[in-house]
């Protein structure tokens, strides 16, 4: 049985802010929804939510359609990491404001994390129309039809950002994890290079890096780029889950389950971390424990590898070819399992 590695694009959080200019002297409509934006700011960067909500919300007292108090209402939403309240306070920016290109950006960040991933990129394409050199545009276009799985287009929107940025070492490592997906890894080293080259400290550089060593089976050189990646980012849930998986492939099982457990206290929502505690259970025979783990890991991130695979492993280790056979059909679908591989392990059903 192969276990695939775990890690995921780098994405760097960026999320505007509207911008405050100095009123002059009175108070008339404008200066005093102008004070409750700057007032507004101040507590964000003190990270006094409660009082920077407040401040929005009386801006909004004045006018009701103040697209900047809605656009930074949805910053604070995004910010608590409640997704869907901070699309509405965009969805109001936007339609209070429709040439309102940081709204249009921080609203298809916001698809990106509720995983809408066609909105996103509706949202991108509008940003793009208007300021066709803005290489974040092209950057998070990539990120979205990667997660779709269009790796191709991906590729070819990380290419438009580079040209638009060329020193961008970030840029660099997600055209890396491109080639990575596609089983390109000349191509992804060559990339990942070019990045550290630009940025020694980046740790995702070390981690794809890693990757790609344990493609091919070149184990200690895997577990010294993921302790580099580890030594400028020590909590990483990514990180210490891919030490985790190391573990589980040179069969230090308690090992790996204490990364593991430990990437999932993290991250509770890190799927990756979820389909590898059910390889754990896989490979100690507890296949019950092993479908329950991997079918929560496709439920949280559909994107993760090899998930319908070894679903598959758990449900013919159950005695559930039907189940299984539906799995593989599944991983077929996706490029981890071969259809020959399929009709010879279901040809009897």
């Amino acid at each position: 049985m192969k276990y695939f590695p775990d890690f995921r694009l780098a994405f760097p959080l960026i999320i505007c802010v509207s911008g405050i200019y100095v009123a002059g002297c009175g108070d008339s409509k404008e200066t005093r929804m102008q004070r409750f934006l700057a007032q507004s700011n101040a507590m964000l960067r003190d990270r006094q939510l409660e009082k920077a909500e407040y401040y929005l919300k009386e801006a909004l007292k004045i006018d009701s359609c103040f697209a900047d108090a809605w656009n930074n209402l949805g910053t604070l939403y995004f910010s608590k990491k409640d997704y869907g309240m901070a699309m509405e306070q965009y969805d109001q920016a936007i339609q209070c404001k429709g040439d309102y290109l940081a709204a249009y950006f921080n609203r298809a960040n916001t698809a990106y994390e509720l995983k809408a991933y066609y909105k996103a990129l509706a949202d991108i394409d509008k940003i793009i129309i208007a300021k066709p050199d803005t290489a974040v545009a092209y950057f998070m276009r990539g990120l979205n039809l990667a997660r779709l799985r269009d790796f191709e287009n991906a590729r070819a929107a990380f290419r438009s950002a580079q040209q638009r940025e060329p020193d961008n070492a970030e840029i660099m490592v997600n055209l890396g994890t491109i080639y990575y997906y596609q089983k390109d890894y000349d191509s992804a080293r060559i990339m990942l290079s070019r990045a550290l080259h630009l940025d020694n400290r980046e740790p995702n550089i070390y981690n794809t890096l890693a990757m790609i060593f344990i493609e091919r089976k070149q184990y200690d050189s895997a577990s010294a780029m993921i302790d580099r990646a580890l030594a400028i980012r020590p909590e990483d849930p990514y990180f210490i889950n891919n030490r985790g998986y190391l573990a589980l492939l040179t069969n230090r099982l308690e090992e790996a389950r204490t990364d593991i457990d430990n990437s999932i206290m993290n991250d509770p929502e890190n799927a990756w971390a979820y389909r590898n505690k059910g390889l754990y259970y896989l490979m100690k025979g507890n296949t019950g424990e092993a479908i329950r783990l991997l079918e929560k890991s496709r439920s949280v991130d559909s994107f993760v590898e090899r998930v319908d695979q070894y679903l598959a492993d758990a449900y013919f280790a159950a005695g559930n070819r039907k189940e299984a056979c539906s799995h593989l059909e599944e991983a077929v679908k996706r490029g981890d399992v071969s259809e020959a591989e399929k009709s010879q392990r279901c040809r009897q059903l």
